[in-house]
């Protein structure tokens, strides 16, 4: 498969949207996804958007099978709302979806979240790896490291992590970190901030990492480390 080649899974079929994306983005692989998620290959990337209603299983049920096989575990999951509801939130959230969108599905909608820049191509650059400790981040494969081991995270937590390593010892509110994120374009309550901040940590310990996130109370998180100056060098 083409490296510059993402894939959108959609669990409901929608051949317009299908066409304007194909036709706006060529590099998008768009796909639909049923109940069964088989024969989904590794080593793409993958933009889940999953209904909050399907025929044969909910949305939330979608999202965990979707976290639980190796192709899609660290895929970005969106959960489409019908309506703004906080309690759906909670639950699509902590059923694994990175976030929601509230109402209808469309191009541009879903080309935002993807972040795709349409006014002109991204240049290719030299990897930049980032090393704080015995950690190793490389943003431009999107992955990071401990003392040599993968850490699997999904594309917010990594998001997250490049933040924190390039700031070390500052301390930043979850209302910043939402903005980070570029999460501005709907509403993100702020304690869906630590859900992300808790798979982050549990990322962490699942590859024996010590948790370098410190909570503040009533203000936010920072990432403590005693040596302030990171390593950046090209890859």
């Amino acid at each position: 498969m083409n490296p510059d080649t993402k894939t959108v899974l959609l669990t409901t079929a929608n051949e317009p949207l299908t066409g304007q994306l194909r036709l706006r983005q060529r590099a998008l692989d768009v796909r639909v996804v049923d109940a069964q998620v088989a024969d989904l290959p590794t080593g793409t990337q993958y933009w889940c958007f999953i209904d909050w209603l399907l025929p044969d299983i909910s949305g939330l049920e979608m999202c965990r099978r979707l976290r639980q096989i190796p192709a899609t575990r660290s895929a970005h999951i969106t959960m489409l709302l019908p309506q703004a509801d906080e309690e759906a939130r909670r639950r699509a959230i902590h059923a694994g979806a990175d976030d929601y969108m509230v109402g209808a599905l469309d191009a541009d909608r879903l080309l935002r979240r993807l972040n795709f820049d349409l006014a002109k191509p991204k240049a290719i650059l030299p990897s930049e790896k980032i090393l704080l400790g015995d950690l190793q981040v490389d943003k431009a494969a999107y992955l990071a490291r401990y003392q040599g081991r993968r850490i699997a995270l999904a594309l917010n937590e990594f998001r997250l992590l490049i933040h924190f390593v390039e700031h070390p010892n500052r301390v930043f509110t979850r209302n910043s970190l939402i903005d980070i994120l570029h999460k501005n374009d709907e509403r993100i309550d702020e304690r869906t901030v630590d859900v992300w901040i808790g798979r982050l940590r549990r990322a962490f310990k699942a590859q024996g990492v010590p948790d370098p996130l410190r909570t503040v109370r009533s203000v936010g998180y920072v990432l403590d480390h005693v040596e302030s100056e990171m390593m950046a060098m090209a890859g």
